[in-house]
């Protein structure tokens, strides 16, 4: 009797044994999880903080510099009567070599600018796409030398301050 008494006790505890083993491994995979979810949530806000950082302080844009070409009156072509535009154009640069050697210069740049806009007729001025040909031309001017050496002119845009077309 004493032997069938034993066999369940062993039984009991073995079955125990599993019992416990089965919970000490499905507690060990919980904490696992928990220690990788936060690893990887430690990493993750680091990410968004340093993009947050980033974001908050805007990176200084560069201050423009503008060569202001003073303001003139253009006889224009026409078939019917005399036409005239008064321009102001004011060049956008990158470099202050670039603005030093069109003030320098500025006669030769009004020269260039007369030249080019007494060839223009009215119609084709008063239409936006008109004036955006006649910008692209005005950025031509400048790809020819104005003197002999020349530092490489940096010209990013052309902009009209003063556009009257009569």
């Amino acid at each position: 009797m004493a032997d069938a008494t034993a066999a369940p006790k062993a039984a009991s505890g073995k079955k125990r044994s599993l019992i416990l083993i089965g919970l000490l491994v499905v507690l060990l995979s919980i904490a696992c999880s928990v220690a990788a979810f936060f690893y990887l949530d430690s990493r993750g806000t680091e990410t968004h903080a340093e993009t947050a950082a980033a974001e908050e302080e805007p990176a200084e844009p560069p201050v423009p510099i503008f060569v202001t070409v003073s303001p003139f009156t253009v006889n224009l072509q026409s078939d019917y009567s005399d036409r005239l535009l008064y321009v102001g154009v004011s060049l956008r640069v990158n470099d202050q070599q670039t603005s030093d050697f069109l003030t320098q210069h500025m006669p030769e740049v009004r020269s260039r600018l007369l030249m080019l806009l007494s060839g223009k007729r009215a119609e084709d001025l008063v239409s936006p796409e008109g004036k955006v040909e006649l910008k692209r031309e005005i950025l031509a001017l400048f790809d020819e030398p104005i003197t002999s050496p020349q530092p490489t002119l940096a010209i990013d845009d052309v902009l009209f301050s003063d556009f009257i077309v009569q």
